[in-house]
């Protein structure tokens, strides 16, 4: 379903932001076990959302 990966995209980012926001580790590019995890959910949504859109 479009919109289900569209939505989990978006919350991903979130929630990776949110991590971002307060992790030390995190701002400088030494990612935390908690943000590796969150980094890793993102970017593999940003890619499948961003294939999704190019194949359109």
């Amino acid at each position: 379903m479009a919109d289900d990966l569209h939505a989990r995209y978006m919350h991903a980012t979130a929630t990776w932001r949110t991590h971002l926001d307060t992790c030390g580790p995190c701002q400088s590019s030494q990612y935390c076990p908690a943000g590796a995890q969150l980094f890793e959910r993102f970017s593999r949504l940003q890619d499948a959302y961003n294939q999704r859109l190019r194949r359109r």
